[in-house]
């Protein structure tokens, strides 16, 4: 049975939908378990893999926070479990701190205390032993509350859980580890460097996280870093770092109860910076971090004085997304101490001593080749990264109440800087706009395709503010300022009557705690691939050397008895290991992987991660987003559906502009006509950049239609401005005679919530007013009036869609009395309700000539393809169809709840056909069940269809089985 699949993403959900597979069905991982060896890293380079990765948008139902992960240097046994003890930041704390009066010692401070605590009476007894079990995540209590050797921690943002093991070196280790070290001629350091347990166990001391010197940081696959703890003086209160303890803040801290620490201890993982928090005895980490007097507006824009600036430098560190990047000899010496290399050149050995030089000579020299080629690779791939990731420029900020130009390095997070300098052509650090307008280009981090316009922030936007949260809320975002995007133009505010004001924005993150800073650590830092090729080559090596060994005891043995002269018992024993072991192994391969990347490169098509031209053989699907990837960029509009008032109806096809002006009909249908125009005219998020509209391409051809002109203003919010515009420009739309000009007050962008935007507009000499609101058909009728919608609504909707056209739908409400204060006072849900519907705007999407080349290409390569869309379900499956992605006469089933919603765990899913209703799945097995006696099989899709057919998912139904379906059916629609 052959399944072919399509899932249709709802901007309803916010996330990426999976497709529908049926076929194969892949089961999820159960367990977070390594089974990380010496082997793990065979393959592996100074850079193993280089791929960027993200969270999961359905990450809720398997969260790392509740990973059962075996941790070596986790005290588990020390403390309770504490999950959401702390507000601190995007982090969550799997251990207790057992500071349930943490936040009283706070406030009951006495600067007399010294800062550090009695030394730990919970040391472990060996630092082998495994202290968090895997069938249980809670732990133990402990007798005192700050005596932590070890902690657990969540990063939300990485979507990773790492534990922190605090050390401090042993003498007496490490005068064993030396002497090993050269008594060995250097094979103890090999084995150390290549078993860093072994390491850590001979040199390492467990030490209190608060007076270590080094910590061992491990995450749930296994990966180990040695860190080491840094020291500054710092010399300032401790709610300067944290932040204040939410106890105390209706109350207060003075400087009496905020202790001043005078040592802030450190340190770094994958560029991420924690410090250690005294109070809670653990490290905290920054990303964060929220100034405490960020809730006045007037306050912000002050700016940072000299001294709070060096102050913060010293937590957050400079401004700058610098890759360090290591030495040739650093990445010589990690490619040759490889096992497999050192493996090669004792083979080499050997064969030399066994007069085989000519092979060996061979070896030597692909392993050179080898070698050099991996330097050269990865030196010019890190160069490159660096080159793109790092950026500094002269900023205009306002310092000591003056401004002056520094270099973008220097800026911190409450730092105000000029956004309008004609010189600033992108943004150097995560902001947040305080004055003026702007518009920018998101592509490279958010995959925002088109422009993106900015307005300032208010006193609500610093309270809302959440920089701990792992992505910015749709509400924030109007107002952030990511790092690393183009400025296309920005703005001074209207109020700047005296040619002095600027447009302002205020540093709230920097480096790589920055947006742009994630998306380059996600890339140095990829999670572990899994892949079953590579676990099979591992176990297959494993195999071999177990072989290897029983023949090298074996033929020892029996040379012995053979009683040959020792030098030829050693070379022909350990012979056997070199045959059944390929030392070639590693270069043969890296050879190949080379070949593979020459020829990538001449379709420019460039690789960073080598590793991955190997996996990149197993792929077997790959999914496509519809509009502008499958179809043209551009959408073209077929035409206007109006309802008709006479007769509840649609009317015919309006196709050309002109044809809004019928005299003849009645009034009551003109006004219809009318209101269907002004919304094409003024629901829109266009902008005027250099005289020329940029923005959504389905805004710009709606607009395009009407033959209108459109001129931006400002939105700023004047108090007191209660009849006419007075020195406010809204922005203004008209027709080509401009007799009328169309004021919008104030718009609500598009929420893929929502899956709707509005506008409220007002006549120019007027008094009253309209809002305008267009968006999918299926968000249209939860805020329009029942009455309003006609007979043929689904019926109309249901006909274009088969077609692949692309509808909206639009709707409007009049308003007596409208003055510009009172439109600025309308809250979204205020505006969008009750509302009259106008009618569906049509519009087309053409295939691009290549999709349906691509696709069978692909489907004769046995790659499935699946589409991933926001557009309507039906479109997404006409489109689908139109361009070969899926079978024309093939049944297509769609789910729909027949009781309960999404977030309903209860609720049942039917499974229906989409061509003849009376065809469905079995909820269970999602197979095919017979068609009803009473049915009508005689259509084109009729039974013997029934063995090919395939899944469309709406984002809101996939959620449903993400969250409550069994893993059985998560697995077949996958």
């Amino acid at each position: 049975m052959e399944h072919r699949d399509i899932a249709s993403a709802t901007p309803a959900d916010d996330s990426a939908t999976v497709p529908a597979r049926p076929r194969p069905p892949y089961m999820r991982p159960e367990s977070n378990q390594s089974s990380s060896g010496i082997f793990d890293n065979l393959y592996s380079g100074p850079i193993a893999e280089s791929l960027p990765s993200s969270i999961s948008a359905f990450s809720h139902r398997r969260s790392r926070a509740d990973s059962t992960t075996s941790f070596i240097y986790y005290e588990g046994d020390e403390l309770n479990n504490d999950i959401g003890d702390t507000p601190e930041f995007a982090i969550t704390a799997l251990e207790d701190d057992d500071d349930h009066s943490a936040d009283d010692d706070f406030l009951a401070y006495n600067h007399d205390y010294v800062l550090h605590r009695c030394s730990s009476t919970q040391s472990r007894s060996s630092v082998h032993a495994h202290l968090l079990r895997r069938d249980s995540n809670v732990t133990t209590g402990s007798s005192h509350p700050l005596s932590r050797t070890s902690q657990k921690v969540y990063v939300e943002n990485e979507d990773l859980t790492i534990a922190i093991a605090g050390f401090r070196t042993r003498t007496t280790g490490y005068i064993a580890y030396i002497t090993l070290c050269i008594l060995s001629g250097g094979i103890a350091y090999l084995l150390f460097r290549w078993l860093p347990r072994l390491y850590i166990s001979l040199l390492g001391q467990t030490c209190p996280l608060r007076d270590c010197s080094w910590v061992v940081i491990e995450n749930q696959w296994g990966e180990m870093e040695i860190s080491q703890v840094q020291a500054q003086g710092y010399g300032q209160p401790l709610s300067s770092v944290f932040g204040l303890p939410e106890k105390s803040l209706s109350y207060g801290l003075d400087d009496e109860n905020d202790p001043v620490v005078d040592t802030l201890r450190s340190l770094n993982y994958r560029y991420v910076r924690f410090c250690f928090h005294p109070f809670k005895d653990k490290f905290v980490l920054l990303s964060g971090w929220k100034d405490p007097n960020w809730t006045d507006m007037q306050v912000v824009r002050t700016g940072l004085d000299s001294e709070e600036k060096s102050t913060r430098e010293i937590i957050f560190g400079n401004n700058l997304i610098d890759i360090q990047q290591k030495s040739v000899s650093q990445l010589l010496t990690d490619e040759v101490l490889h096992p497999f290399y050192i493996f090669q050149i004792a083979s080499i050995i050997l064969w030399s001593l066994d007069s085989y030089y000519y092979y060996a000579i061979c070896i030597f020299v692909m392993s050179v080749g080898s070698i050099t080629t991996t330097l050269v690779e990865t030196r010019a791939t890190m160069k490159r990264l660096r080159e793109i990731s790092r950026f500094e420029c002269d900023v205009r900020v306002l310092r000591n109440g003056f401004w002056t130009y520094i270099s973008s390095g220097d800026l911190t997070p409450g730092d105000v800087y000029e956004l309008s300098d004609p010189n600033l052509t992108q943004l150097p650090s995560d902001s947040l706009l305080l004055t003026g307008d702007c518009i920018v280009n998101e592509s490279m981090l958010t995959g925002e395709s088109v422009p993106v316009s900015k307005v300032p922030a208010t006193d609500a936007t610093l309270t809302q503010l959440d920089l701990s949260a792992s992505t910015i809320s749709s509400e924030i975002a109007r107002h952030f300022l990511f790092c690393g995007t183009k400025i296309i133009r920005a703005r001074r505010p209207q109020e700047d009557l005296g040619g002095d004001a600027v447009a302002l924005a205020l540093v709230v993150r920097t480096g790589f705690n920055t947006t742009k800073g994630a998306l380059v650590r996600s890339m140095l830092f990829p999670k572990p691939s899994g892949f079953k090729f590579y676990r099979d080559s591992f176990r297959y090596i494993s195999v071999m050397a177990v072989v290897a060994l029983l023949g090298f005891i074996a033929s020892f043995i029996n040379f012995i008895r053979l009683q040959l002269e020792w030098h030829l018992i050693v070379v022909r024993a350990l012979d056997l290991i070199t045959i059944v072991v390929p030392p070639a192994l590693p270069a043969t391969l890296t050879i190949g992987t080379n070949f593979a990347l020459g020829r990538l490169k001449k379709a420019k098509i460039f690789c960073i991660s080598p590793q991955r031209v190997n996996v990149g053989g197993k792929l077997d699907i790959m999914c496509f987003d519809k509009t502008g990837t499958l179809t043209e960029d551009g959408l073209d509009v077929l035409g206007v559906r109006v309802v008709s008032v006479d007769n509840h109806k649609f009317s015919d096809v309006i196709s050309e502009p002109n044809l809004f002006e019928q005299r003849e009909t009645s009034p009551s249908f003109q006004g219809i006509l009318q209101a269907a125009l002004y919304a094409m005219a003024t629901c829109h998020s266009l902008r005027s950049v250099d005289g020329e509209l940029v923005g959504d391409p389905l805004d710009l051809k709606m607009f395009e239609f009407t033959g209108w002109s459109f001129e931006e203003g400002r939105h700023n919010v004047v108090e007191g401005e209660d009849e006419e515009y007075g020195s406010l420009s809204p922005s203004i739309a008209c027709p080509p005679d401009k007799s009328i000009q169309l004021g919008v007050l104030k718009s609500f962008e598009f929420v893929s919530q929502l899956r709707r935007s509005s506008v409220i507009v007002r006549h120019f000499g007027r008094k009253d007013g309209d809002i305008f609101v267009k968006g999918a058909p299926e968000a249209m009728r939860e805020i329009c009036r029942p009455g309003s919608i006609p007979k043929d609504y689904d019926e109309l909707l249901s006909y274009y869609t088969h077609k692949g056209y692309r509808v909206i739908g639009c709707a409007t409400r009049h308003l007596n009395r409208l003055s510009w204060v009172r439109a600025q006072k309308m809250t979204r849900a205020e505006v969008e309700r009750d509302l009259d519907f106008i009618g569906f705007i049509i519009f087309e999407n053409k295939l691009k000539p290549s999709t349906a080349g691509v696709l069978k290409e692909l489907k004769n390569s046995n790659i499935a393809t699946v589409m991933v869309t926001g557009d309507n379900i039906l479109t997404a499956i006409s489109v689908a169809r139109e361009c070969g992605l899926l079978d024309r006469h093939a049944h297509c089933f769609v789910p729909r709840f027949l009781h309960g919603d999404s977030r309903d765990p209860t609720a049942e899913l039917q499974w229906e056909s989409i061509d003849n209703s009376i065809y469905c799945l079995d909820n269970t097995s999602l197979t095919p069940l017979p068609a009803p006696p009473e049915g009508d099989i005689s259509l084109p899709f009729d039974i013997s269809n029934m063995q090919n057919y395939s899944l469309a998912v709406s984002g809101e139904v996939f959620r449903w089985i993400v969250d409550y379906a069994s893993a059985d059916i998560l697995s077949k629609v996958r």
